[in-house]
């Protein structure tokens, strides 16, 4: 069975930082983005970034794996969507790495006790820079 949780729109989610290393970026690009700019120091210091930086996907993966998905996956009827999906800045090894949520638009569905929820994730770098943005649209059981 499937747990039941409240919702609201407006509520915040600070889910900490993480610091990747040079290793944790190459690791996730032999599995999701083997580009040699990403396996590579040597090849990342010809690149534009001047050194190796985590993949794009890199820093959503790790917060919605090891936090997003426990404190809320038991509640998930479905994905709807991922949207505005921006990055800015990149991210390079030894950096802190911040993940801020806020859950900034929900549609009940009172006949399913269900709700789509919008999850609004910032991703903040040292300075509390804003260095991406996603918006993942998703289907959850909620408490009526």
């Amino acid at each position: 069975m499937q747990e039941k949780i409240k919702f609201s729109a407006g509520d915040e989610f600070d889910f900490g930082t993480v610091i990747f290393t040079e290793n944790d970026i190459v690791e996730f690009a032999k599995a999701y983005d083997p580009l040699d700019f990403h396996l590579s120091k040597q090849v990342a210091r010809e690149h534009f970034f001047r050194d190796i930086v985590a993949s794009g996907p890199h820093p959503f993966h790790h917060f919605y794996k090891n936090v997003w998905i426990p404190r809320f996956g038991k509640t998930v009827l479905c994905g709807l969507a991922v949207d505005n999906w921006r990055f800015l800045k990149p991210v390079y090894a030894g950096e802190p790495v911040s993940c801020k949520v806020i859950i900034t638009e929900l549609i009940p569905h009172p006949e399913h006790n269900s709700a789509s929820i919008r999850w609004n994730f910032n991703f903040l770098n040292k300075n509390d820079e804003l260095f991406q943005h996603l918006e993942m649209f998703v289907l959850h059981i909620v408490n009526t």
